[in-house]
Formats: structure tokens, sequence, C-alpha cells
């Protein structure tokens, strides 16, 4: 009997420890009037394997971190910055998801943001009766932590409300495994919605994405999901969206999309088969907690099962709004299947960790679907009037500017003063993981003649060493590497006089994706202010920026074909795709513009919205004024046989 007692009063004990572990203490709780945050170490333990290292000893951390309203204002979809610095690995995380869309598990080393899900709001004492079940997330956080061992508390270097118009006070500790921080409402921070709104305000952001419920019944609903585009450079083709489930939804049906996967397995197998006994799961889509969802093909934009459904069907193409306001927006619409216990039509989630990429384009930062108005829509009937969906929540995605080592596209320049071209850098678009002594990826790029650009460069060799020696070039040993980029652009300074000057534009594509309606920028600091025309391409300055022009092929001209094997592929190199054509600048508009010393060459260059690699020099005038006329001659030839 007395053992009995001692276990339960044990019990008793390690309960209450976790409770005053991961509450807020009452003082630190009375005293902020605001948000109040808390970070408490519990638990920790060192993982396997043992190694000699100390710093890269792997241990078990498990934290609580609570966020708590003190204040009078609701606060709606809180965020939370932890700023972890021991190489954290996050691997679960409850009532939360990482903000920046990212799946579990995740490396957290440099901090992170927390979004709350499923409770995104957090109410007030007031409106609630001091209900701690409305007012406080609690996020229990289980992960690896690396070189801080026990006894030692790996505490995050800080922890700040990641929510404009508050302020964060100095962390305060609670002993040493607790850290508290009480942020309050800015008074000079004016807000764009009232508390007394419902909804948060729509967001701007390079893209964003609308899941809108358009209908709803007790056990699925059919969501509308719109990807829209309002980055004037960004773009993507051959879209790729995913996101994860919370609760074990699967797709049913689909129009105006497919997953790039049917698989149902998951639901035959799992609890999705057990609960849905009279189901037909042979016509069921997807059944993946993550799926990956696809464009259609322009030709199923009339079918009366998979198309019909506006903005759809455009192989995963959405242009910048600055090329084509019609084909900013792609569209789809999908029926979800949900399970218990959210077998009720008002119980709708949209799922979280939103991923969207494409080929040759930019790189997407995804924030979580916060609950905006509902989307209005003309009623369908035709009368006057707008008809609500019965939910939205929108996601806002903006381009990353975190550094990559490499881009997807490359610039090489040349000019009539000289005769070298100076090509992509070495490695521009990334180099083979093991070169080994084949080519060296830190040697500068070897400049070449000019019909060397038209040759691919495994076939440049022979080339690139006779022009150094006939030119007393360096030639490094081993050579460099290629650039490796799909897409490059040479740009060429063609003539400079009294009243203008002109630049040859050519593109060339090495890879095998067919580029359909490309387009390409430039960023001209001291020169776009005098540009007149483009004589092959459709170009323009970009609205609202006076430094960059945007160009575009003809209609029915804007196709960059693949590479492609030579006359005779026995003996003839592979040709790349290209397209060319001359722009010309006046400098009446621009005087003192010195186009030889730099100001004729572009400072950015973009292909389909990515930035591409440009030459760290730009052509000498000091070596040659002119080419010879030999030289002059195969230029022209070789423009030529570019243009044809």
């Amino acid at each position: 009997m007395f053992s009995l007692l001692k276990r339960h009063c044990f019990f008793g004990i390690a309960v209450l420890a976790i409770f005053l572990l991961s509450t807020p203490p009452f003082t630190a709780a009375q005293s902020c009037n605001g948000i109040l945050l808390t970070y408490a170490y519990t638990a920790g333990k060192q993982l396997p394997p043992n190694v000699t290292d100390p710093a890269k000893q792997p241990y078990k951390f498990e934290s609580t971190l609570t966020v708590l309203n003190n204040g009078l204002d609701e606060l709606k979809s809180w965020k939370v910055f932890v700023g972890f610095q021991h190489d954290e690995l996050l691997v679960s995380a409850s009532n939360a998801v990482l903000a920046d869309g990212t799946t579990l598990p995740a490396a957290v080393g440099n901090g992170t943001v927390f979004a709350g899900y499923p409770m995104t709001d957090l109410k007030t004492a007031v409106a609630t009766a001091g209900d701690l079940t409305q007012m406080q997330a609690q996020i229990d956080l289980v992960g690896t932590v690396f070189g801080v061992a026990p006894p030692s508390i790996p505490l995050p270097s800080k922890i700040e409300l990641a929510v404009d118009g508050f302020l964060c006070r100095k962390a305060t500790g609670q002993g040493k495994n607790v850290t508290n921080m009480c942020c309050t409402r800015d008074p000079k921070f004016k807000a764009n919605i009232t508390t007394d709104e419902k909804f948060l305000p729509r967001q701007n952001g390079d893209l964003t994405i609308m899941y809108d419920v358009i209908r709803t019944y007790d056990s699925s609903y059919w969501a509308e999901v719109a990807i829209a585009n309002h980055n004037a450079l960004g773009r993507l083709d051959n879209w790729r969206l995913s996101w994860d489930w919370m609760n074990d939804e699967f797709i049913n049906s689909m129009k105006g999309a497919y997953p790039s996967v049917v698989d149902v397995s998951g639901c035959v197998f799992g609890k999705q088969g057990t609960f849905y006994q009279q189901l037909d799961f042979s016509t069921v889509l997807n059944c993946e907690r993550r799926p990956t969802i696809v464009d259609l093909p322009p030709t199923k934009f009339n079918d009366t099962v998979l198309g019909k459904i506006p903005s759809c069907c455009r192989n995963g193409t959405i242009l910048p709004p600055s090329m084509d306001p019609s084909m900013s927006v792609s569209r789809f619409q999908m029926e979800v299947f949900k399970m218990p216990p959210a077998l009720n039509r008002s119980q709708l989630s949209p799922p979280q960790n939103w991923k969207i990429s494409g080929t040759l384009n930019p790189d997407y930062k995804c924030g979580p679907p916060m609950r905006v108005s509902p989307t209005e829509n003309p009623d369908p009937s035709g009368v006057p009037s707008n008809k609500t969906v019965m939910a939205s929540w929108q996601v806002v995605c903006n381009i990353t500017t975190t550094k990559r080592t490499s881009s997807k596209c490359c610039v090489s320049f040349s000019a009539y003063y000289n005769e070298s071209v100076i090509p992509c850098k070495t490695c521009a678009c990334g180099c083979p993981a093991n070169t080994g002594r084949t080519c060296s990826a830190t040697a500068p790029a070897m400049w070449l003649p000019p019909d060397a650009l038209l040759i691919p460069f495994e076939n440049r060799t022979a080339k690139a060493v006779a022009w150094a020696d006939l030119k007393h070039l360096p030639v490094s040993n081993p050579l460099p590497c290629s650039d490796n980029c799909g897409v490059s652009i040479n740009w060429h300074l063609f003539t400079d006089y009294r009243k203008g000057w002109t630049a040859r534009v050519t593109l060339f594509n090495w890879g095998g994706t067919n580029f359909a309606d490309w387009f390409a920028a430039v960023q001209m600091d001291n020169a776009a202010a005098g540009f007149e025309k483009m004589y092959s391409f459709n170009a323009t300055l970009l609205d609202g920026v006076n430094n960059t022009i945007i160009m575009q092929g003809l209609p029915g001209l804007n196709y960059l074909v693949a590479e492609a094997d030579g006359a005779n592929p026995l003996r003839d190199p592979r040709v790349p795709g290209k397209q060319q054509s001359v722009i010309s600048f006046t400098k009446k508009a621009t005087p003192g513009i010195n186009v030889v010393r730099g100001d004729g060459f572009p400072s950015k260059v973009f292909f389909n919205g990515e930035e591409c690699s440009l030459p760290s020099v730009i052509p000498s005038s000091g070596f040659r004024k002119g080419f010879p006329r030999a030289t002059l001659a195969f230029l022209t030839l070789l423009w030529i046989v570019l243009i044809r």
C-alpha cells in the first residue's frame, strides 16, 4: 500500500514539475500587459553515435514555447521568432508550423519563425473571462541539438513576436532554463486593420495563392486555388505546387490541374480506407500527406471532366503582369475529403507548408495561410450582384534574396573594339561535385574568339587554347570548368557614335527545355533613359522602374528552342537554340554617357525572372580601337547566320 502511494506521489510531482516548467511564471504573466512569450527547456539526453568531437555530439532537447495574450486586443495570425543558435534540427512542433513553409524535420540553427496552427488567433482575457484555452498557445518542441551537453541548457539567443506593431522588452530569465519576453503594442504604429474587424486584410507579395472553399458538405468540400503573379520580372514555367495536409485529408477529384503522382495506397491501407468503407478508391486521385500538383496542357482546357476552369491548362506558365495580365494567374479546383473529427460543413482547415517552384525560375518562400474576408465573384446567374465563397485563406510568397552559390543563366560580354569575347564565369551555374583533375573550378574562364560562342563548351577547347596562344593570354592547368548554364546571353556593344549607340543581344539555349513566351530584362543604370527601340524583339521600359528594359520575342517568334543535333551528328557539334536582336539608344536623353567605359553594358540581366551571372570585367579598349577587316567581315557573317 505504501509503495503504491509512493508511486502515485512521484507521478504527481512529475506532472506538477512539467506543468510548472511549461506555464509562464505567475509574476511574469501578471506584470506583462501585452503578449508574453515564454521559452522553457524541459529535458534533454545524449543521442548516438558517440563522436570524438564534443562540438558535434548530438543531444535530444525538449522545450515548450508559450504565447499568452495579456493585452486588450485580439492577436491575429500570431508568429514568434525563436533564435536557435546551436545547429538545432527541429523534429516536431505541436500547435504551430514553420512560417516559411518548411516541412519538419528542418534545420533551424539560424533561428526560425513559428506560426500558429490550428489556433492562429489569440483572444483576450476580457473577451473570454480568462479562458487560457483561447488566450494561450503552447507549442511542445522536440529536436536535436549539437555540442550542448546536459546540465548545460541550449536556450535560444532571443525570442520575439514576429508581428508588426509590437515593441518587445529585454528578455528576463526564470532560473537557468526559462526565458520570458513581454511585447506590447507600439503606440506610433499605424495598423491597416481595426481590432473589431473579423479578418486580416489581404497582403502584398511577389506571388499570392488564394485558397477559397466554394462548396462545403459534412465530410468533404470543393476548393478553388488561384495563383497570381504580382512581380514585374517574376514568372513560373511548369509550376509545381505542394502542401501538407494536417488532418489526413485526401484529394478525390480535380479540375484544371492534376497530381504529379496518382497514388491511393495511403488511403487503402490507412485510416481513410477504414472510415470510408463504401468509397470507390479506384477513382480517388491522391492520398499523399504532401501531394505535388501540376498544371494541365492547353488541350485539356475544354475537357468537360478535367477542364472548363478559367485560367487553367497552360502547361504551368504564369507570366509577369507586365507582359500579359491575362496570363499572370493560374487556377484549379479540387474536391477534398475530410476525416474525423472534422465532419461538419463549418469545420474547415486549409493545408499548410506551401511550396511553389518552376523551371529556371526564381525561388519563392511562402508564408502560412492567413484567414481573409471571403472572396467575392460575379454571380454566375448573371444578376448584378457578387457571390461570396464559404471561406478564404491567402498564402503570400516572395522571391528569396538568400545568396546562392550558382545562377541558372549567364552572360558574356563583347565589343566592336576588342576581338575577344569575355565568356560566362567558370561554374557560373554550378560545377560537378567531383571535378578531379579534369578541370579547375577556380580558374578564370578563358577569353574566346567570337565564333566559339556558337559551339558547345566541350568542343571549344581547341579554339580557346589557340586563341590564347595567338593573343598571348594566360592558360591555366588544368583548364577552367564549364559555366554549366542552360541559357546564356551575349551582350555585344555593336556601335558607338556621336548621337547614339547600339548593342546586339543574342540568346543561346544549351539545355533540353524549350522556352515558350520567354522574356529577358536588362538593368542599365545610366543608359536606360536613352532607349529607342529593338528591331527583332518587342522591348519597352518597365513601368515604374526607370532603369530596366524588358524584352521578348515578337508574336509567333517568342519560342526559344532547345539544343539540337548539328547537320551531321557524327561530325558536327550540337547547335543551341538562339534568337538575336539589335537594341538602339540615343545620347540625347543621357548627356555625359560613356558607353565604352561601362555605361553600355548592363549591371543586371534577367532571363524568365532569374538573375543571370555577369562577367566581372568588361571588354577593354586599350588593345585595339577597332577590328581588322577580316574580323569585321566574320562578325557580319556571324550576325547573318544567327538571325536566320
